[in-house]
């Protein structure tokens, strides 16, 4: 089934089920190195403005584009434009800084045209607990990939949460918000709503504000607010709301332990500008445009 990048296809969250999705195989390259083609001045885009990402329908950098075509990293694509193997319109370019427009220019490797890499997708998923938040497991745990059968597109996890961790989970075939979004210099909130043993005074919260260390190395000032204490069983419960600019592994599960009050149910309800309102758990959807809009204008 054919799907858009950014809008959903049903207004309804999904629920898991159907097959997981395979892997698509990517281009391979011709050996031999066309001849007869004069290296001559980097042609034109033909879009209007050169700056614009490819979903904005705009020139991109040609080892951008053949990254994204799944052709060759950027790295080794840098490398074949440098031989004089990339041609866009028929003219051999060998600059690095050359822009074509996908789906629109006419970029080939060894006379072989690059297709147009397909439009990304964006999905928010309600992650339950018992589930890893990888594509495959080598234990054969239950995945993340398990709840969203059907997805054709090669989409994949942006960060983790912990298999005994719920709440709000981003997957997508971006590969460079994927990485924008991860990095703590954009510090994109994450907001995590946790039971913890026992009620922390005013000291400890301060001091999980503050942060503290693990792995020798502090934690990022983070925001952390009390919530009500229920007093069930021989130990009370407390809710904490913890706010993180970073994503280091099982975070807020080691924060709270350190102080003494451990985590006993651990469920992340908002990343970036995006919340969990009205999805089930277990339930998928695709972001809306402006969803995403408003994660990249987030990462700047």
């Amino acid at each position: 089934m054919k799907s858009r990048p950014s809008r959903p296809s049903s207004s309804r969250p999904r629920r898991p089920g159907g097959a997981r999705p395979s892997k698509p195989s990517g281009r391979g390259l011709a050996s031999s190195r066309p001849g007869g083609r004069p290296a001559a001045k980097v042609p034109r885009p033909t879009a209007r403005h050169a700056d614009e990402t490819p979903e904005g329908g705009g020139a991109i950098r040609l080892q951008k584009l053949l990254s994204m075509s799944g052709v060759a990293s950027r790295r080794a694509a840098e490398v074949l434009i440098g031989e004089g193997r990339v041609t866009v319109n028929g003219v051999t370019v060998t600059t690095l800084g050359a822009k074509a427009t996908p789906g629109v220019d006419d970029v080939r490797v060894d006379d072989r045209r690059v297709k147009a890499a397909p439009p990304a997708r964006y999905i928010m998923l309600n992650k339950p607990k018992g589930y890893v938040t990888t594509r495959r497991d080598p234990q054969k745990r239950r995945t993340v990939m398990d709840l969203i059968g059907g997805i054709r597109e090669y989409v994949y996890p942006v960060g983790r949460l912990d298999f005994d961790t719920e709440g709000l989970l981003i997957l997508t075939s971006d590969g460079d918000l994927a990485a924008k979004l991860t990095h703590p210099r954009h510090d994109v909130p994450r907001v995590y709503e946790a039971i913890v043993t026992g009620v922390p005074d005013d000291e400890t919260i301060d001091i999980l504000r503050r942060g503290v260390y693990l792995d020798d190395r502090r934690t990022r000032e983070a925001g952390v607010t009390r919530g009500a204490t229920v007093h069930t069983g021989r130990i009370p419960t407390t809710k904490l709301i913890l706010t993180l600019f970073e994503g280091r592994n099982r975070q807020v599960r080691e924060m709270c332990a350190q102080v003494g009050h451990p985590v006993r149910t651990l469920q992340r309800v908002r990343y970036g500008s995006l919340t969990l309102r009205g999805l089930p758990v277990g339930a998928w959807r695709d972001l809306t445009t402006d969803e995403v809009e408003k994660l990249r204008e987030s990462v700047g």
